[in-house]
């Protein structure tokens, strides 16, 4: 990458402990990935970057060509800034149900936004994306998130080597959830070749109607292809609730300013730590509190 390029600052992100949650179990500890400090506020920052890169090496994408994909917002602000840094267009479909903030932050960075149904959720997204690919081939590269490999190669290449490194290989739990899936299926990829005991834990909200973006109940929703149902060895279901309060805990225990998904992976990280005698349990904090801040307060 071009140094000094913002795309470089992408990666590599700190590991923060969480132990004190755990109270007086001594043998376990509880760290969590802050996947918030990326430069675009998320842990989609890395996806987004390999799919782009990816596409511009095999030809898919040109710079007449408009990037195009639906995201519930991480995703799409991750394509937004690798967009803007490489001087090529983008072409966002969100749901009407994404936080205002995130809205802001897309048209901020110079997306053009087309807005679905909100009741459809992430799926009606999906399907209207398709629909304005389908119609004009030509002039857009899909990005597909959610059936993109190189979503999956961004955390088998980046997100799971950084764990292992920062844990010295002795991580024992990885807890994460599930949108696209990425995270879990690279990362947790990665770590099984190198650490074959590690458990992997999937993490989905417990509620088929739910208020944590970007996660799915996979039983409720299109199903990405690069997730395996069978991948996981436990799967956690979190109610939003849960989530959120979780979240607001991390923010005044803490200082650190997540959105429900942290709070979801850090409530399933917990019940999976508190079954335990001892390990390392490791979990990710997709993103900031910047954006659900009307929700959380």
């Amino acid at each position: 990458m071009e140094l000094g390029s913002v795309l470089s600052a992408i990666g590599r992100t700190p590991m923060i402990d969480l132990t004190r949650l755990l109270g007086d179990r001594r043998g376990v500890r509880l760290m969590a990935k802050a996947e918030f400090m990326n430069p675009g506020g998320s842990v989609k920052d890395r996806p987004a970057l390999y799919i782009v890169m990816d596409a511009l090496r095999s030809g898919a994408l040109t710079q007449e060509k408009r990037i195009l994909d639906a995201t519930s917002g991480n995703m799409g602000l991750g394509l937004a800034l690798v967009g803007a840094s490489l001087g090529i267009g983008v072409t966002l479909v969100v749901p009407g149900s994404i936080s205002q903030q995130k809205l802001a932050l897309l048209r901020y960075l110079g997306s053009e936004i087309i807005v679905s149904d909100a009741l459809e959720g992430i799926d009606g997204a999906i399907r209207k994306a398709r629909e304005i690919y389908e119609s004009d081939p030509k002039r857009y590269f899909y990005a597909n998130q959610y059936d993109n490999p190189s979503n999956l190669r961004a955390h088998y290449e980046t997100t799971g080597p950084e764990i292992i490194e920062q844990t010295l290989g002795k991580v024992t739990h990885f807890v994460a959830g599930v949108g696209t899936s990425g995270t879990l299926m690279g990362a947790g990829k990665r770590l099984k070749e190198v650490i074959r005991d590690v458990r992997l834990v999937e993490v989905q909200p417990a509620e088929p109607l739910h208020g944590i973006e970007g996660l799915k109940n996979m039983y409720n929703a299109i199903v990405p292809k690069i997730y395996d149902d069978s991948f996981a060895d436990v799967r956690v279901f979190v109610r939003t609730e849960d989530a959120y309060n979780t979240a607001r805990v991390l923010a005044r225990r803490f200082g650190l300013l997540t959105g429900p998904s942290a709070g979801a992976n850090v409530y399933a990280a917990i019940s999976v730590a508190q079954d335990l005698e001892e390990g390392l349990v490791v979990t990710v904090l997709p993103d900031s509190a910047s954006r659900y801040i009307g929700l959380l307060t």
